[in-house]
């Protein structure tokens, strides 16, 4: 961006985005090493070589394509140079540097230009950056001198010789440092020296260690993300040696000889489109291509009074927001590989802004650690009725038995959601999980799971002073969280409107009339228009044709088929969308039904006629996905859902989603907000196995990884292979896990250096948990082959199903509920709640029926009965004053129960993120859990409805959070008599006392 005085508006941004893109990548999980330098290192992390106040920049060009380079700074506190700032000259191939005097300040903001307009601001952030020998490479800074040919003083250039290797394949660093003591000698300044690229994934340094005959060495990124290979470091002999995921191989072969020199550069990108909404442009494009894979893209915009800027994505699909009104932009887009090669720019598109959006200002993620936030799920039309005029039966209404009971489908909304928040922040919860928003299209489709339009919010759910943003606001002023539940598998039957809407056969005869809307020039569906003339919504009016349209593909249009509809009605050909009707094309839709569920066609084919298959591997899908989840993020919600995710394969997860859902909340909130974004997933499996009937590809615990290998650049090719690949290595083969287990009572920094970004909904336990005791023993069974177990989320029932796939809602009895719930708030995982379980509503009854009953007969009935009334929550698991039936509901013996769980897990740390054992400890349902960081060391131990002996324990004061009792341990041992079913003991060391008062089940 270019500045237009010597004081950029640049400087008023919020103080959350002034980090460097090094702890963005870090707080993302892309690459999740160890956050500190290695123990045996006196020189604490952030530690810089260099004391003096003067800094040099060096700037990487190679991506960049200018003739010159300018440093526009300003030191901490002080003014900024005069545009374009001070020429920077040559270092060496591909580098450029500065070096400015800072004075007394100790750091400085910095962007890049070439003089010419043509700016580098870091994506709207600007760069910070400290003092000494600082690089700046596509985005990413580090510590380090990269035009250094040694720089280790550590011998004179006669001694022993180590060349070291070292790969970032798998880290995804764009800079390496080595940090390391000759045998005997002492660590070189953190963050040590740095190396050179050797080749593509490889950086290269030789060392001077003089008469020693090895070293120890420690790799980081000069950002403060370490490899020091689990806190024991690396061991490196004289020679040429390589480290590789933690694997040293001494004497080895130059891993960079048979390599020669990437100069192809990628093709340029092609099919580039520019669409605007309000002030925003979502710019799209096909993939390039190139000899070793493309790295990312640079988008470069013109137009308006900001002149030229250039924003780096690694994805194909890019959201400009905040831009001017009725301005037109002009977009062009160059690939660039990993030896950043780059390639000539696309042909431009352009697009005009419209008028600025009339909605409420976007919010922020709250950015916490999302073990803390207890998760209460809505289904938000069935929920509470906050706006009459909204409400929408739908083609069902009557045939569903609904009209009967005055009960719409779409009943509930934001609005009503808005007015009961403080019922759920009574409740306890501090998140809330909300059905998919997106406007749906089909005959039922109250639920959400069959979006149309996924760009827009579904009318049905908003009302003027309570739109979706409104709730995401609301919820975030009462420090309460939005999960927004999305799909990325499947559109609705009639397509995905902006991407492809199917035509279909239809005809208003005496027989189908009452189905077809009539046609309407220039209607565009909503869900909540009525039609004049039969007082019903509209629904497919412009759906369908009786005249074959023009391009079509679906074979005997309008020929009867010879069969009946239910009612005895004549089909037609073409009338209803299917994968094999050759209605939808092949480079939006796959073309198959499922024929097994654990094979590879689950990924591939149709669930379901009203689930329309989109082939995710396709460029203008993963576009359209991207683009439309990137408007959801940037209003500030906490977390996505993910539905449906075992039905995309996780390469593609890894490769392209997964991903951009981090760049976006990374560049829009910075790099914590990234970090804890909360995404998990819909892995369904319905077995008791560890892995679900021996396939890895189809366990939940499959997706919390990232990939093994490299495959195919071809998405579809890909996809194949990692299937093939990882069926063949089977269950013994897959990466184990030791993040959710304490070693012994110790809790140890996790290591997320493989997370994908996914986390999973515990299937497993919810499966289960017809018996609390077997719910337990398999989540245990399962820890070991998730990433980090202690970010499941654990539920009993679910608008789905019930334990044991059970058809209808939870039934076992309020006491095993309340003992289900003491489990679930105590045990590792985030405890969630279905709406209405706190009162065993609907239980036993079918969860879904479909429109052949009545929504109040199922486990999907309308709640808001039993919350008329108010209620106000100025905290968590209390409510201050309740009136009406809500009060009645709140004093209901499960909703006390959850109260107080709630209440004695936001107290105990050790409840909420710490690692769990059971090492010397007998009881059915006991364990120890500790997490510990910072000023913060919690340590409890935990008895659920039996007794416990706990042995090999820290000495001290123990309390129970439950009853106050006070047991002092002198010699590592505790002893626990039974609480009885429902209740628990939870006996914390140094802990706060009892927490609440006595209720039904915890006293």
């Amino acid at each position: 961006m270019r500045p237009t005085s010597t004081a950029p508006l640049r400087d008023r941004r919020p103080a959350p985005l002034r980090r460097t893109l090094a702890t963005a990548l870090a707080a993302a999980g892309v690459l999740g090493l160890v956050a500190g330098p290695p123990e045996s290192r006196p020189t604490p992390v952030g530690t810089a070589a260099a004391t003096s106040n003067t800094t040099t920049v060096f700037y990487y060009t190679k991506t960049k394509n200018w003739s010159a380079t300018y440093l526009h700074y300003a030191p901490d506190g002080g003014a900024w140079t005069t545009v374009p700032g001070l020429p920077m000259e040559a270092a060496c191939t591909d580098w450029v540097k500065k070096t400015v005097d800072l004075g007394s300040a100790t750091g400085l903001r910095a962007t890049f230009n070439n003089g010419s307009g043509t700016w580098d601001n870091n994506g709207g952030q600007n760069y910070a950056l400290g003092t000494g020998n600082i690089t700046v490479k596509d985005g990413v800074i580090a510590h380090s001198d990269p035009c250094a040919d040694t720089g280790d003083g550590t011998g004179d250039g006669s001694g022993n010789k180590a060349t070291v290797y070292y790969s970032t394949a798998t880290t995804g660093w764009t800079t390496a440092n080595i940090h390391y003591a000759p045998a005997g000698g002492s660590w070189t300044t953190a963050p040590g020296v740095g190396m050179e690229p050797a080749c593509t994934g490889w950086w290269k340094k030789t060392l001077d260690i003089g008469t020693a005959a090895s070293l120890k060495a420690a790799f980081n990124n000069g950002n403060g993300v370490w490899d020091n290979n689990n806190t024991s470091d690396y061991t490196i002999p004289t020679g040429t040696t390589t480290v590789k995921d933690r694997t040293v191989t001494a004497d080895a072969e130059d891993p960079c000889a048979a390599q020669a020199p990437d100069t192809q550069a990628p093709t340029a990108p092609t099919g580039v489109t520019a669409s605007a909404t309000h002030t925003s442009v979502v710019v799209s494009w096909a993939a390039a291509t190139d000899d070793t894979g493309v790295a990312k893209y640079q988008v470069t915009r013109t137009g308006g009074t900001r002149g030229t800027v250039v924003t780096d994505v690694t994805s194909t699909v890019f959201s400009d927001t905040g831009l001017e009104e009725k301005t037109t932009y002009a977009y062009t887009v160059r690939a660039v590989d990993a030896a950043g090669n780059t390639s000539p720019a696309s042909a431009a598109a352009t697009a005009t802004t419209g008028e600025k959006a009339p909605e409420p200002a976007a919010g922020a993620p709250l950015g916490t650690d999302p073990r803390k936030d207890p998760i209460y799920f809505v289904l938000t039309a069935r929920f509470f009725d906050g706006d009459g005029s909204n409400n929408r039966g739908g083609s069902q209404h009557v045939k569903s038995g609904n009209a009967a009971n005055d009960d719409p489908m779409f009943r509930g909304d934001f609005k009503g959601l808005i007015g009961k928040l403080d019922y759920i922040k009574a409740l306890g919860f501090s998140a809330v999980w909300v059905t998919p928003v997106v406007l749906n299209r089909s005959d039922y489709d109250y639920h959400g799971y069959h979006g149309y339009d996924f760009y827009r919010v579904d009318p049905r759910l908003e009302s003027d002073g309570a739109s979706y943003q409104d709730l995401i606001n609301a919820a975030h002023a009462k420090g309460m969280k939005i999960y927004q539940d999305v799909v990325y598998n499947h559109s609705s039957r009639w397509g995905a409107k902006g991407l492809f809407t199917p035509t279909v056969y239809g005809v208003r005869d005496a027989q189908w009339s009452w189905y077809y809307d009539e046609k309407n020039d220039g209607f565009a569906y909503d869900g909540l228009t009525v039609e004049p003339k039969s007082g019903k919504s509209y629904y497919n009016g412009d759906l369908w044709s009786t005249a074959e349209p023009a391009g079509n593909t679906c074979l005997n249009w309008g020929k009867p088929t010879g069969g009946k509809s239910p009612e005895g009605y004549t089909l037609y050909n073409c009338q209803w969308p299917g994968p094999t009707s050759g209605m939808f094309p092949k480079q939006y839709y796959h073309q198959c039904w499922i024929g097994n569920w654990e094979g590879e066609d689950s990924r591939s084919c149709w669930l379901h006629e009203d689930l329309a298959d989109f082939d995710t591997e396709s460029t203008p899908v993963q576009n359209y996905l991207i683009g439309a989840y990137d408007k959801y993020i940037d209003m500030g919600v906490d977390g996505f859902r993910v539905d449906t995710a075992v039905h995309i394969p996780r390469v593609t997860w890894n490769r392209r989603f997964l991903p951009a859902i981090q760049e976006r909340v990374t560049r829009k909130f910075g790099a914590d907000a990234a970090r804890n974004f909360f995404v998990f997933g819909e892995v369904a499996a319905f077995v008791n196995d560890k892995w679900n009937r021996g396939s890895v590809n189809h366990s939940a615990q499959f997706y919390t990884w990232k990939e093994h290998k490299e495959y195919s650049a071809d998405d579809e090719k890909a996809a194949i292979e990692q299937y093939d690949h990882e069926e063949q290595l089977g269950t013994g083969n897959q990466p184990t896990s030791a993040n959710a287990f304490l070693d012994g009572n110790t809790y140890h920094a996790p290591d997320h250096s493989r997370f994908s970004g996914m986390n999973i909904i515990d299937m497993r336990m919810h499966m289960n948990f017809g018996d609390a005791q077997n719910a337990y023993n398999n989540g245990k069974d399962s820890d070991d082959s998730v990433n980090d177990a202690t970010y499941n989320v654990v539920y009993v029932d679910s608008h789905d199903y019930g334990p044991n796939k059970s058809s209808n809602r939870y039934s076992g009895g309020t006491d095993a509920w309340a003992e289900n719930m003491a489990l679930m708030w105590t045990f590792r995982g985030i405890p969630t709640l279905y709406y209405g379980s706190e009162i065993e509503f609907q239980k036993g009854k079918q969860i879904d029926c479909g429109p052949t009953c009545p929504l109040a007969s199922t486990g999907r009935a309308y709640y808001g009965d039993h919350l008329a009334g108010s209620v106000t929550a100025s905290d968590f698991g209390k409510a201050d004053s309740a009136t009406g039936q809500v009060a009645t509901t709140l004093a209901q013996p499960l909703v006390e129960h959850v109260q107080r769980l709630n209440r004695i897990r936001r107290a105990v740390p050790a409840l909420q993120m710490g690692q769990y054992s059971t090492d010397g400890i007998t009881g059915p349902m006991a364990f120890k859990r500790r997490y510990t960081s910072g000023g913060t060391d919690s340590f409890a131990l935990v008895t659920v409805t039996g007794g416990a002996t706990f042995t090999g324990i820290p000495n001290g004061t123990y309390t129970d959070a439950v009853t106050g009792d006070v047991k002092t341990v002198a010699g590592g041992s505790l002893s626990v008599a039974a609480p009885g079913k429902g209740n628990l003991r939870v006996y914390v060391l140094n802990g706060p006392g009892k927490i609440g008062g006595d209720g039904p089940y915890l006293k």
